[in-house]
């Protein structure tokens, strides 16, 4: 079975094939971090025309790089949400029309799940597991069984550690997405120089809260010279991710223990973090759980793990019909 998969959620525009063999053939992104970043944060209006600019052309592409053409197709997968409704109606509206062009089946994947399984294309997930879902708009912990089987179990009271990451690195003034930036300038940073509080770190429920320690950022920032130095920056950095990451990893990890699972994962852009890879591997080998993290392409938003998902359902006789509708907000739903 060979999958097309499309994605347009929020700001990149991707679109990649899945084969029963050899799993991920092609997998083609657009960003558009430049055309966000005078802006600082993504601009719907403006993601939604790109897409439409970039989309049709990067399906052309992908099928001209694979010698394929859309009778060779098997289904077709995209992502109907949660996401900017504008920038999803464009992919969502494309997909239908390539299925019902060349007469294939349709199936809508739930963005997280795609994420989750962003995990598959590294390796066959080790089942059952709890993964850790962490981005800039979802910060939640997923119990499943198997694929097709999801259980939230907590989530963020407020904002997502994404959302932490980049509003830090905006109040030091660092190029969006900020991140990546946080990860990379942590490094150089000088332990104990500032202390973030770890939000309902003694709560027994598996939640999260981010909003406080993001106003403890700002107070901490307002109180340092202008310029920032570099060193102010790096030791900021530095425990702003140390203070994200500790409840990052106790939250994970209590679900593990609460579930009796063999395995954890991270999903989503803030599974490329560094430092929580880093801290989640060691964990995982203290409590005898397998963990192997996403390959860092795959943890931002790709069409990869969309065309993987979408593989999953049609496998198992699911689809949608041309009346699939989009959607900005809804709960990871079990399907198997």
């Amino acid at each position: 079975m060979r999958v097309l998969g499309i994605e347009t959620s929020c700001d990149d525009t991707s679109v990649a094939l899945y084969e029963d063999e050899g799993g991920v053939a092609e997998n083609l992104v657009s960003s558009q971090v430049d055309l966000h970043d005078v802006f600082g944060g993504v601009v719907p209006e403006l993601a939604s025309r790109a897409h439409l600019v970039n989309l049709l052309p990067l399906i052309d592409a992908l099928l001209k790089r694979r010698e394929l053409t859309l009778a060779d197709l098997d289904g077709v997968a995209v992502t109907a949400g949660p996401g900017l409704v504008g920038a999803l109606l464009v992919g969502l509206s494309t997909a239908k029309a390539v299925a019902m062009a060349a007469d294939l089946p349709l199936v809508g994947v739930h963005h997280i799940e795609g994420h989750i399984l962003a995990n598959h294309l590294t390796a066959p997930m080790v089942l059952p597991a709890v993964v850790l879902v962490v981005s800039g708009g979802h910060t939640e912990i997923v119990h499943m069984p198997e694929v097709g089987r999801y259980e939230r179990l907590g989530g963020t009271l407020d904002d997502a550690a994404g959302e932490a990451f980049d509003k830090t690195a905006k109040l030091l003034g660092l190029p969006y997405p900020g991140g990546p930036q946080i990860d990379r300038l942590a490094r150089q940073g000088k332990p104990g120089r500032f202390s973030f509080p770890r939000p309902l770190q003694h709560d027994p429920r598996i939640v999260f809260s981010f909003s406080g320690l993001k106003t403890s950022v700002r107070q901490a920032c307002d109180g340092l010279p202008r310029p920032l130095a570099d060193q102010d920056i790096a030791d900021v950095a530095l425990e702003v991710q140390e203070a994200i990451v500790d409840v990052l990893v106790l939250r994970l990890f209590q679900a593990a223990r609460r579930k009796h699972v063999q395995a954890v994962y991270l999903a989503g852009g803030v599974a490329a973090n560094g430092r929580l890879r880093e801290r989640t591997a060691a964990e995982a080998v203290r409590r005898g759980l397998h963990f192997l993290p996403p390959e860092r392409v795959y943890c931002t938003d790709n069409a990869a793990m969309i065309a993987c998902a979408g593989w999953h359902h049609l496998r198992a006789g699911r689809r949608d019909g041309l009346d699939l509708d989009s959607f900005a907000r809804a709960p990871l739903a079990s399907w198997r």
